[in-house]
């Protein structure tokens, strides 16, 4: 990645993660992490600064022979709605972080909100 890239991709991520501080004092935030191999989703409470609970394209409830495409991600979001459920969380805040709204970003956010998760 070119120095330009990483440095928007930073500007990106800042900003996001700003607006977010502003407006979540009531609600956790689901901070979404894509690499080129792999999906992480994670449900974090800033006000006292732990994970309540996490998904990803490595744990073996999913499946074993999964890519990292668009499907995949869809798998991600739900299971992540479901864990969200089961602790008793209905509205978060989706901090894509510096990842852009499109393709596997946006198909996770999808399926969490097909699954009732509100943002």
């Amino acid at each position: 990645m070119s120095n330009k890239k990483q440095n928007l991709f930073l500007r990106r991520r800042l900003r996001v993660r700003n607006r977010i501080k502003q407006y979540s004092k009531s609600r956790v935030r689901m901070s979404v992490h894509r690499s080129s191999k792999n999906m992480y989703v994670q449900l974090i409470d800033d006000s006292v600064g732990k994970t309540i609970a996490s998904a990803s394209t490595r744990e073996s409830s999913l499946g074993k022979a999964l890519r990292n495409n668009v499907k995949t991600a869809a798998l991600v979001g739900k299971e992540i709605a479901i864990r969200a459920k089961k602790t008793g969380i209905t509205e978060v805040y989706f901090d894509r972080g510096g990842f852009l709204f499109h393709g596997r970003v946006r198909a996770l956010a999808d399926a969490a909100r097909e699954e009732g998760l509100k943002f």
